[in-house]
């Protein structure tokens, strides 16, 4: 794999200060914030505070944190693996997402390109436990045991 420094991603240690700082809002306070973010009903795209939560909580269970992004074929966009974990000699591929999905093109397109190096895939997400042929839908609380 080609790796290239100048991708990066950054993300905050403590995900309540990061949330607290991310919706601030002069009209609210931080209890209408958090409620709103527990009921589902803050009108934001929540990628990167789910990717946040699931950043801090596979550095807790002892991970180290790797990100790989590539070009798409017609070379307009990015696909984006948030997470690898090295697991033996095999790479665990790990795509979060905030809401429902219909589809994980990154993941499939990893999946194609490295297929003889990939463990274990993981699609991390706020919905129940399931499985899809080789793709492991997993709940965000579970993400530890990754």
């Amino acid at each position: 794999m080609h790796t290239d420094y100048g991708q990066y991603k950054m993300f905050v240690a403590d995900t309540g200060l990061f949330v607290t700082l991310a919706f601030w809002d002069k009209a609210a306070t931080d209890n209408i914030i958090y409620q709103k973010l527990l009921s589902d009903k803050l009108s934001a795209d929540l990628g990167y505070v789910y990717e946040n939560i699931v950043a801090q909580m596979l550095v807790a269970a002892g991970n180290r944190l790797f990100y790989h992004t590539w070009p798409t074929e017609n070379g307009k966009h990015n696909y984006e693996i948030d997470f690898l974990l090295s697991r033996g000699n095999k790479i665990c591929p790990i795509e979060v997402k905030s809401s429902g999905y219909k589809t994980h093109a990154s993941l499939d397109a990893f999946q194609k390109k490295f297929s003889s190096r990939i463990g274990n895939r993981y699609l991390v997400y706020p919905k129940d436990l399931r499985k899809e042929q080789d793709l492991l839908c997993v709940p965000v609380f579970m993400t530890m045991l990754l």
